[in-house]
Parts: structure tokens; sequence; C-alpha cells
């Protein structure tokens, strides 16, 4: 694949899409990937990453710090992540304190956006027949499933940690199967998303201080361990979906468009706006926190809107707003990277 040349222009609307990239890969039921795949840049995401193999570890254990960085496409790869690093630190946090005091209107918005992104999707698919219908209708049940899933227990093991890593960095390679939510059904993801999170920022705080008690504290050293094996997980989930990916598009590439069409198709479920948030709770009934002091979600119970309400039709309008958001992206990718 012939990597294309960028303008300033193409550059900041890439950093852009990071950002986006970065704030949908944080909401549970939202898939990063569907960014990537609606705004035109999907396949080249997927290529950069199969670049990521024993020739680039040559390259740069060799010291050729250029030509490590051509060969796995740095320049797009560095954008992106500037984009995600930069809506972590700023949208992120806003997007916190919305979801917090506004979830239905949040949740509403993402759903428009996923319902532009399957109407434009299925518009400019050419393909369709029998066979690559049924590939549709799989992934579709495949993502109305995992709505409907109850969680599992929370599992420290570190093979299980392990594999989930594996299996949480779809969101970001997969379009329409969210990483985040995934965890939740895995029950493990306060562990890995929270805690050990957590735990990894008091020991650099700590650190900073001059402070390395956290080294003699085995709770806090088997967090860092878990997060250790989480990321170990995450790096090879992500090199080994992407070469998949990529063969699948190489040999397969209606099919594969029509299965992400159905597995975005399905997470319609799972951003469903009029939804109650179910905590965890122990044996006795009382609420669970975890080490912010919140309540651990363990999943949603989902409810059809009063159309008498006028918070019911604000709603609604926000669901045009994210359709109108993802004709915006659409309309530029097309224009970046036309047919």
């Amino acid at each position: 694949m012939r990597q294309p040349t960028r303008n300033l222009s193409d550059k900041f609307f890439l950093i852009l899409k990071g950002m986006a990239m970065g704030t949908a890969n944080k909401v549970p039921g939202v898939s990063g990937g569907v960014v990537a795949y609606v705004a035109g840049f999907y396949e080249e995401f997927i290529y950069s990453f199969q670049k990521l193999n024993l020739k680039a570890v040559k390259l740069l254990l060799a010291g050729r710090i250029r030509s490590f960085s051509y060969y796995i496409n740095g320049r797009f790869l560095a954008l992106l992540l500037l984009g995600e690093l930069i809506s972590y630190f700023t949208i992120s946090v806003g997007f916190d304190i919305l979801i917090a005091h506004y979830p239905i209107t949040v949740w509403a918005a993402f759903f428009g956006m996923i319902l532009g992104s399957i109407y434009y999707l299925a518009r400019s698919y050419e393909q369709w027949n029998a066979t690559n219908l049924s590939f549709l209708a799989i992934g579709a049940i495949i993502g109305i499933g995992t709505s409907l899933l109850d969680p599992a227990t929370e599992n420290p093991n570190l093979l299980f940690v392990f594999f989930c890593g594996m299996i949480s960095i779809s969101g970001m390679t997969l379009p329409g199967l969210s990483g985040s939510y995934l965890l939740i059904l895995l029950g493990n993801y306060v562990l890995l998303m929270v805690d050990s999170v957590n735990s990894f920022l008091n020991a650099v705080v700590l650190s900073l201080q001059g402070d390395l008690s956290w080294w003699h504290d085995p709770e806090q050293m088997n967090l860092l361990l878990i997060l250790a094996v989480f990321i170990a997980g995450s790096i090879t989930g992500l090199i080994s979906f992407s070469h998949l990916l990529g063969w699948t598009f190489k040999h397969y590439r209606s099919q594969t468009n029509a299965t992400i069409i159905g597995f975005i198709t399905g997470s319609l479920g799972v951003v469903w706006p009029w939804k109650r948030e179910v905590f965890k709770t122990n044996e006795q009934g009382i609420m669970l926190i975890d080490n912010n002091g919140d309540h651990i979600i363990e999943n949603y119970q989902r409810y059809w809107p009063p159309l008498d309400s006028l918070n019911t039709w604000v709603a609604i309008v926000f669901v045009a707003v994210g359709f109108l958001i993802v004709y915006l992206i659409d309309h530029n990718g097309n224009k970046a990277n036309p047919a």
C-alpha cells in the first residue's frame, strides 16, 4: 500500500480524527475504529500496524530510526496518537463531566453518530448480494448479542488479563465492537482501566516526590504487574488483529466490509440512549465503589422513552446532531481519500 502525501490541512484533520478516536474509545459501547472506518483511513490504519513486525524491530535495533518510521508509516501513526493524547487531556475530561450530568443527551449524540455511520457505509457499499447480506447479519447478531450478555465476575488471573488485553484492543481495530464494553462483559473493566491505572499514576507521583515506598507495597506491585500484562496483551492483540484484518481485506474484501457494517449495526443496542445504570453490589446488596469513590457499573437496563417528555425530544435532536457530525466526517474523508 502506497503511503499518501498529506499537506498541512490533511495533517490537521488527521489530528482531529485522532481526537475523535480517543474520545470514542473511552466510551463503553463506542468503537474508535468506527471513526477510522467512516473517515476513510481505516485500511491505512490497519496497514500501518501490520508493519509492526520483525523487520521493524531489526530497523529499530539497528538505530535506523528514519527507515523505521517510514516503514511503519510513522508520521500517520504519530499524528493519530497526538490527537488521541490531546483528546485524553481535553475532550475526554469534559466528556466525563457531560456524561455524569447529561448521560441521555451524550448517548443520544453517539447513537446518532452510529446511525449516520450505518447509513453512509451502506450507501457507499456497492456489492450487496445474498452472501454479503449473510455476513452483514452475522456481524449484527454478534454486535447485538454482546449487548445482551451479563458481565462476568472480576478475574485477576494473569493469563486472563493478557486475554482481556487482546480482546479489548478490538475496539480500536474492529469497528462496531467496543473494547471498553467488552472489558465490562469480561468483568475486568474496573481492575484494568481504573484500579491498575490509578496504581501506576500513584507510583509516578510518589517517585517524582522521591518516595519509593510503593516498591514495598505488595498490592500496588501486583496491580502494576497486572497493568503490564494487560498492555502486553493489548500490543499482541493489536498486531495480531491488524494482520488478520489485512489478510481478510486482501482476500475477502466485500465480505469483510459487510461484516464490519453488521458489527456497527449491532452496536446500536449498546449505545441506546435511554438506559439506567445497574451498579455492582455485594452479597448484602450494598453498592460497591472503586478507588475513586465511584459506584461500579455492572450493566445497563434499557427502556423506551416517554414521547411526552421535553427531555426525550432534546435527546432526539442530539441524535440528529450526531448524524450530522458523521456526515461532516464522511464528507471530509471522501475529499481526502477519493475512490
